[in-house]
């Protein structure tokens, strides 16, 4: 009786330990610098679409989140600095209210992004 009950355990300790690293490596794939990359350029681009609507306060709530999820970017520091540039002036044009400037300042920072 005494040896099922250490083979139950044991097994039940090695399910929890696979279980705990494989969330481990879930959690090291989200928190990715490819991962952030995406993140923020799914968040310029629905600010983009949300700006050619005039739509500014749903543009405004994704470039705050475009600007968080660029924080976690790393490497490439140049390019980075000027995408974040970009969103904060086209963020910028966006509570002026004008369309143009703040959809051409966020398709530059699309494209330095994707250039990641």
């Amino acid at each position: 009786m005494n040896s099922i009950k250490k083979t139950a355990l044991t097994f039940f300790m090695a399910i929890s330990l696979g279980a705990a690293s494989a969330l481990a490596f879930a959690e090291e794939a989200v928190n990715s610098p490819a991962a952030s990359v995406a993140e923020t350029i799914a968040h310029v681009e629905k600010a983009l679409v949300e700006v050619n609507k005039s739509d500014f306060s749903a543009a405004r709530l994704h470039l705050k989140a475009a600007r968080s999820a660029s924080e976690k970017i790393s490497g490439n520091e140049a390019i980075v600095k000027q995408a974040n540039a970009s969103v904060v002036q086209g963020q910028i044009e966006s509570s002026h209210g004008d369309v143009k400037k703040s959809a051409d300042e966020l398709n530059k920072a699309l494209v330095l992004y994707k250039s990641l």
